[in-house]
């Protein structure tokens, strides 16, 4: 199920992307050549293939400029679209649609590739049971909507900050002096409602954690016969996370293994964004 976005967070942030782009003076170049009177009807149309996510942001970049800017979704956040498509419909006063441009095409094409990127690895594993999660490799800023954007396109969120979860990795176990110690520090500090991860890179570790107790095990850059073994020791005690070089190639193998959940930061940070394009007309 895709979340729905909280709008005072999209206003917030459409409304400091918008003061970032008008400067001191604002948009000169649609003031000194388009008449105040002017009005317009466009589209935005997909230039390639992929997964929409982002509309409401979109949206508010017009909006936001000017009330009188019809904003007509033609598809949902979550749709699948092929080269052409039409996304929404534009109408209203010119200036602030040629000025709210940009915003809602980088807003609309960023998350749009976010989700087209977490559905290319929501599909080839959509045979398992395992699902396909983001991490906090995020752009700052963006992270609430890069991570709406991996909902959109069929993946599941990670834990949103650091106050989420207890997460423990290599160097908090390095420095707490092992996992024992680790997890029974985090158990005794964290409160009754706050699960508990630890990351381990070997069988040997895992054997601790198990003896241990968790709520959840990131197996750490493991190839597919060792995370099925690690599945066969948890035999269902706790959540099995995958993470570590995980890419199209290599996540059937490694969602075949019998993992829950298999993490990967590209999804969000190396996304290509979708190709979109605003087609405008002076009515």
């Amino acid at each position: 199920m895709i979340p729905v976005l909280d709008p005072i967070q999209v206003s917030r942030a459409v409304e400091a992307a918008l003061a970032e782009d008008f400067g001191r003076a604002g948009d000169i170049t649609t003031n000194s050549t388009i008449p105040a009177s002017a009005k317009a009807t466009a589209v935005i149309a997909t230039r390639g293939p992929g997964v929409v996510s982002g509309l409401q942001l979109a949206a508010e970049a017009f909006r936001r400029l000017d009330p009188l800017v019809s904003f007509e979704a033609q598809l949902a956040d979550g749709d699948a679209v092929t080269p052409g498509a039409i996304i929404a419909r534009i109408n209203g006063p010119a200036r602030p649609i040629l000025s709210g441009e940009r915003v809602a095409l980088n807003y609309l094409g960023r998350l749009s590739g976010v989700a087209t990127a977490t559905s290319a690895f929501a599909r080839r594993i959509a045979h398992t049971r395992a699902k396909i999660a983001d991490t906090r490799k995020t752009t700052p800023g963006l992270r609430v909507f890069e991570k709406y954007a991996v909902r959109c396109g069929g993946g599941a969120n990670h834990r949103f900050g650091l106050d989420d979860a207890v997460l423990i990795k290599d160097n908090h176990i390095a420095v707490a002096g092992g996992i024992a110690a680790a997890l029974r520090a985090a158990k005794a500090g964290a409160g009754h409602l706050v699960k508990i991860e630890i990351e381990v890179d070997g069988l040997d570790q895992l054997d601790e954690v198990i003896a241990e107790g968790a709520d959840a095990v990131l197996l750490d850059n493991m190839g597919p016969d060792l995370l099925a073994e690690a599945v066969r020791r948890v035999a269902g005690r706790m959540i099995t996370e995958a993470s570590g070089g995980v890419t199209l190639e290599s996540v059937t193998a490694i969602a075949e293994s019998g993992v829950d959940l298999i993490s990967t930061g590209w999804i969000t940070h190396s996304a290509p964004v979708l190709d979109l394009g605003l087609d405008i007309q002076i009515t």
